[in-house]
């Protein structure tokens, strides 16, 4: 949406709100804006549509969060995990209901961004942001926000959002700090029917050989995107794990139509979230689930959050009131988000030491495999989980702090269990 460039307080255009970054984070928060009637401009340094490394996976809390009347352009819908152990002990666990959706990003990624024009965003692609000023010769008022791109242009607006991704300058001029760095590889890999046909409606999630390591086979009609992911500075290893894990499922003969890496940050519990006028969300702001590393949901629920309280921000008269907006946003995310996030690292630090116990769980312990099934259709989380429960609650504590010997013990006992349960065909 185009605005009048004779505005009283200033000879050259002031957008309400100015959104850098158009993937799910960044087009939620345009979306978001721009549905109450403000003028939001979303920027975005490639061509649309572009290729994102990720799984794909569209859980409940991330289809919960898209816009009214949005249509997920689905791949497969998946009613079936098979899950193994670094390639061992593989069992296979099915729901009637479909668990999540895939989609492929670029198509998905467009699709936000199309609903957040069609509320009145205007888009500009090809531009990329050098820095952002609050003050200064480039900043008219206390109340503008000062975007300046490649080449010269500043563009102002009343707020700003960060939503340009793991290495984000709008992250760095916010002070985002984080903690938990993961590179992830991922392969899309083109196969025949009769393969297709084996992994339709089913995925594969291998718990992989370095600490707090898993693989996946994500489905979408003719091709399997397979990856793995794993903590940074294990850079050779991640990519024997992936060579191995595609030869491992016999898709070493097939040629992928894309091969790519990705890192993903994970913030620090106090890591901020604001700075004047400028709000940052998803990747930008490092949030993401630190077990699973999944990005999406936690890109889609701040981003409409950060558009809401950016038009907050974008409407306050002062610096106090701004203030007051900017801390209200963070406190939304702390208790919402902030919430899952701390329970994920602590299931991370868990699975990094027991991986075995895990997997032992999902595919022998009915309640796990529910806790799993729910959470990925989107009727709990694992923080409601753990608030709720006070078993789980107990046994999260118990196994972050059982000595490796006892916990190497029970893994083993675990697993001769569910050998057993096999045996017997249950």
């Amino acid at each position: 949406m185009s605005s009048d460039n004779s505005s009283a307080d200033d000879v050259r255009q002031v957008w309400d709100v100015v959104v850098v970054g158009a993937g799910p984070a960044g087009a939620s928060a345009a979306y978001a804006a721009a549905v109450t009637g403000r003028r939001v401009l979303l920027l975005e340094k490639a061509e649309l549509p572009r290729y994102k490394t990720c799984g794909g996976g569209i859980i409940g809390p991330s289809r919960d969060a898209l816009p009214p009347g949005f249509e997920l352009p689905l791949r497969d819908r998946v009613h079936a995990v098979t899950f193994s152990l670094d390639g061992r002990f593989t069992r296979t666990r099915r729901s009637k209901q479909m668990l999540f959706g895939l989609v492929n990003r670029p198509e998905f990624d467009q699709q936000l961004v199309e609903h957040a024009q069609k509320a009145g965003a205007e888009l500009r692609t090809g531009v990329t942001v050098q820095r952002v000023e609050q003050h200064g010769a480039a900043v008219p008022d206390r109340r503008t926000v000062a975007v300046v791109l490649q080449g010269g242009e500043t563009v102002l607006a009343r707020a700003g959002v960060g939503a340009d991704g793991s290495a984000s300058r709008i992250g760095a001029h916010v002070g985002v700090k984080l903690d938990q760095v993961d590179l992830g590889l991922e392969a899309e890999i083109p196969v025949p029917e009769t393969v297709a046909e084996d992994w339709r409606g089913r995925v594969l999630i291998d718990w992989g050989p370095i600490p707090g390591s898993y693989g996946w086979v994500f489905p979408k009609g003719d091709t399997l995107t397979v990856g793995v992911i794993s903590a940074r500075g294990e850079g050779a290893a991640t990519k024997r794990y992936l060579e191995d894990f595609v030869a491992r499922l016999g898709l070493a003969g097939f040629e992928p139509s894309i091969s790519s890496g990705h890192l993903t940050r994970c913030r620090t519990e106090d890591s901020p979230l604001t700075r004047g006028r400028v709000l940052v969300c998803g990747d930008a702001a490092g949030m993401l689930e630190p077990w699973t590393r999944e990005g999406i949901s936690f890109a889609l629920r701040s981003g409409r959050l950060a558009g809401e309280w950016a038009v907050r921000i974008a409407e306050a008269h002062d610096a106090v009131d701004a203030r007051r907006q900017a801390l209200n946003y963070a406190f939304a995310i702390k208790a919402g988000l902030g919430v899952e996030m701390a329970v994920g690292k602590r299931m991370l630090a868990v699975f990094e030491r027991r991986p075995g116990l895990f997997h032992a769980a999902l595919t022998g312990f009915r309640p796990a495999w529910r806790a799993f099934r729910d959470i990925t259709q989107g009727s709990t989380s694992l923080g409601e989980i753990v608030r709720t429960h006070p078993v789980a609650q107990r046994a999260l504590t118990a196994l972050d702090r059982r000595p490796a010997a006892q916990a190497a013990a029970a893994e083993q006992e675990a697993e001769g269990v569910r050998d057993r349960q096999d045996a017997a065909g249950s």
